[in-house]
């Protein structure tokens, strides 16, 4: 039987033009370990922007998830938009699964690129990503976006019934869909108005494409996000943080937002919650997300808590001599 013709594929390639004609190129770092890292990168980096690293969400690729947003930011910002470790054309023959190894690894792709300082948004596991980088590249990370990522969630809120799940088993059998009736579950968790109808031809399209490569090790990715994970040991982030949330999420409920709001302060992190919304955020509400994000990231007057050095020395110098700020 000739194979069918695949709009998912076609779609793929779509985007991929898109991202070209934005101004982005495909990039592949081979990290030395058995790692290569996918990316999206300026086909030229201008030093006078500041630099803004996208991170995709368990799903459909990174190109999917990002591509109504490349192009507002891309005239503000230099943007970088990575494939995850398993995702798209990254992947590793490394056991850990980690989202830690994940922010290491970017991090080591964005020095390939030889980027400095970023400000980093994350989509749901892309948060995960993009807190940890936080913690772990403190230097490097000015300003923080967490959409919809519960990075403060802990083992037993599964257990205690927070959830719509009853193990990371049964969350990684909904999040990689082998079946149309897992899909449909998936959008109705997703989506606070999901699709009425999905064509089981469609669903089949969409798995065979975005969910068949590495899935045991995307099952594991998802296991390792929440085995022997408290809150307790959640680091605390020193970065401007901004959270942007679904009040009806189903896949990380509002209390996971309120709660890392507490942890981090109410001086450090600023949490939006949009009403009608669930967890899909950047399909169901993109243009209240890119508002969000653009007014916390286009405040040029705040400076990065790492920059407290650098700006009491400017504060000096106006104070000696107000036309000279810099030798």
């Amino acid at each position: 039987m000739a194979s069918c013709f695949s709009y998912v594929s076609s779609r793929n390639k779509c985007y991929q033009y898109s991202f070209s004609r934005a101004g982005l190129r495909s990039s592949a770092t081979d990290l030395g370990d058995g790692t290569v890292v996918h990316c999206w990168v300026p086909q030229t980096h201008n030093n006078a922007k500041r630099t803004l690293l996208l991170l995709h969400g368990i799903g459909a690729n990174a190109m999917w998830q990002w591509d109504r947003f490349i192009d507002r930011f891309i005239p503000r910002f230099n943007v970088y938009v990575p494939d995850l470790i398993f995702f798209g054309d990254s992947h590793t023959t490394r056991s850990d699964r980690s989202e830690s190894f994940q922010a290491s690894c970017v991090m080591k792709a964005m020095d390939a690129h030889g980027v400095g300082t970023m400000t980093v948004a994350g989509l749901s596991y892309g948060g995960f990503v993009a807190y940890s980088m936080a913690a772990q590249f403190k230097e490097r990370i000015d300003r923080v976006v967490l959409i919809c990522a519960g990075v403060a969630l802990e083992e037993k809120d599964v257990e205690e019934g927070m959830f719509k799940v009853k193990s990371a088993e049964e969350a990684a059998n909904i999040l990689f869909p082998q079946s149309p009736s897992m899909l449909r579950r998936l959008l109705q968790l997703s989506f606070y108005k999901p699709p009425i109808w999905i064509p089981s031809c469609f669903a089949m399209d969409y798995i065979h494409v975005m969910c068949r490569d590495y899935l045991q090790e995307r099952k594991e990715l998802v296991e390792a996000l929440h085995k022997g994970r408290r809150f307790a040991n959640l680091p605390k982030i020193s970065q401007p943080t901004l959270m942007i949330w679904g009040e009806q999420d189903q896949v990380f409920p509002v209390e996971l937002a309120h709660r890392l709001k507490r942890h981090l302060g109410e001086n450090r992190a600023q949490l939006v919650l949009l009403k009608k919304t669930g967890h899909a955020i950047n399909e169901e509400k993109p243009k209240e997300m890119y508002r969000h994000m653009k007014s916390f990231l286009c405040t040029d007057a705040m400076i990065p808590p790492n920059d407290n050095a650098n700006a009491k020395r400017l504060m000096l110098a106006s104070l000696i001599s107000p036309n000279q700020t810099n030798k």
